[in-house]
């Protein structure tokens, strides 16, 4: 895509400018720096905190499935997204601000604050999202969602170091300080989204919406559920989505609680897994047009369950931290080509007539059962430990990977991909 060749280009970039001004949220609080604070600082102790962290990702993710057909029909309305788009920013910005006070000790309290600011990040998400039709055309619509996808890596990473830079001793009051600087980066990088990008005309919104948004998803599910190989790849995404969903929710938590990454180390490696993210889905993207789609997803799965199993047996060894750091690199090269892959390969499983349906129920899948990886790995924290825990994820990888070789591809004209 050449961004000076759309017409509407200021807006589009302004819509993109959403992904650089959220991406930090992720890299930073849920995934890497706060999480991993949280679970050897604020909580008793880190089986504990492991525990209580993973219940807080769950309930968020249970909250933003439950909620997520109303706010579509919300979105779908039209007029209503703006206000719901700023309100829920400034949610998410005010409560990682917030993430600043609780010390050690202040675990509810903590979790409490996060689990408001992940719910609202994920619902300004999805109001966000619902812009991408307005902003594009079918031809175009997936590579402006990938130069919005790139601008968030980017965003991810300049926060990142500025953390670095900023707060180089990243002791308690330093990264306590890093949750009012991804509250501030939100607020100011979301003001070209907010100020520049249109919304449609307003339509009324009756209660209507909401029964019929619920009946939609009725009527796609048993319409889905007639194509059989469709239904057999959700399925199989089902769960190595939720291996992801695991990996990022608690892969600094593992670091640190059971590798003892010290919080600078943890944030090196984000740093890292982000730039390995990039080179992959860039590397990889070019590597699916020669080998296909389905090639490409079983080396990403095949790969992921041999990082995994390299992160559960590191403390084993002599080298610990740096076969960890080997499986990070790993991880990171997949993750992009792994849901990239995904989305291309359910565009060809997918009718013609029937994109927009499929799309939102491929959606919603993704979000429903997200919260299942990161209560397992919880429950068996509290029971054994997290090394015993990340078999979870080997699980779920493995799982989708089986499921996913069971697709007949033939059936569904995609010769070329066997």
């Amino acid at each position: 895509m050449n961004l000076l060749k759309l017409k509407n280009r200021r807006e589009v970039l302004a819509w993109s400018f959403y992904d650089f001004a959220n991406q930090p949220f992720t890299t930073i609080i849920v995934t890497f720096v706060y999480s991993a604070f949280f679970v050897k600082v604020i909580a008793e102790n880190e089986q504990v905190g492991t525990t209580l962290w993973a219940n807080g990702i769950a309930v968020s993710s249970i909250i933003v499935a439950v909620l997520s057909p109303i706010l579509g029909a919300i979105a779908d309305s039209g007029g209503y997204r703006k206000f719901f788009l700023i309100f829920f920013t400034w949610v998410t910005a005010i409560f990682s601000i917030l993430l600043y006070f609780p010390e050690s000790g202040d675990v509810f309290f903590a979790l409490s604050l996060f689990v408001v600011a992940n719910v609202a990040f994920e619902i300004g998400t999805v109001f966000c999202n619902s812009y991408l039709p307005d902003l594009s055309t079918k031809e175009n619509s997936g590579s402006i969602s990938g130069f919005a996808w790139g601008l968030g890596f980017v965003g991810g990473l300049i926060a990142l170091f500025l953390s670095l830079v900023l707060f180089p001793e990243l002791d308690a009051s330093g990264i306590r300080k890093i949750n009012i600087l991804v509250g501030i980066w939100f607020l100011i990088f979301s003001i070209p989204t907010i100020m520049l990008v249109k919304d449609r005309k307003k339509e009324n919104f009756q209660n209507h919406h909401l029964l019929n948004s619920f009946s939609a998803i009725k009527k796609t599910f048993k319409t889905v559920a007639n194509y059989k190989e469709t239904t057999q790849f959700l399925i199989a995404r089902l769960f190595y989505n939720d291996g992801l969903v695991t990996i990022f929710a608690l892969g600094g938590i593992y670091a640190v609680g059971t590798l003892d990454f010290t919080f600078d180390e943890v944030m090196k490696l984000g740093i890292v897994l982000n730039i390995a993210a990039g080179i992959g889905a860039f590397v990889f993207g070019y590597i699916e047009d020669k080998v296909g789609v389905k090639k490409v997803i079983n080396l990403t799965l095949g790969v992921l369950i041999f990082a995994t199993l390299i992160a559960i047996y590191a403390p084993e060894t002599d080298y610990p931290k740096e076969l960890f750091w080997i499986a990070g690199v790993l991880i990171g090269l997949m993750v992009g080509p792994n849901q990239s892959c995904s989305r291309s390969l359910m565009s060809q499983l997918t009718p013609k007539d029937k994109q927009n349906e499929f799309f939102g129920f491929f959606a919603l899948t993704g979000k429903a059962t997200a919260f299942l990886g990161p209560l397992l790995f919880g429950i068996i924290t509290s029971m054994y430990s997290q090394q015993m825990a990340l078999w979870v994820v080997v699980f779920l990888f493995v799982l989708g990977f089986l499921i996913f070789n069971r697709i007949d591809f033939i059936s569904v004209n995609l010769q070329d991909e066997i």
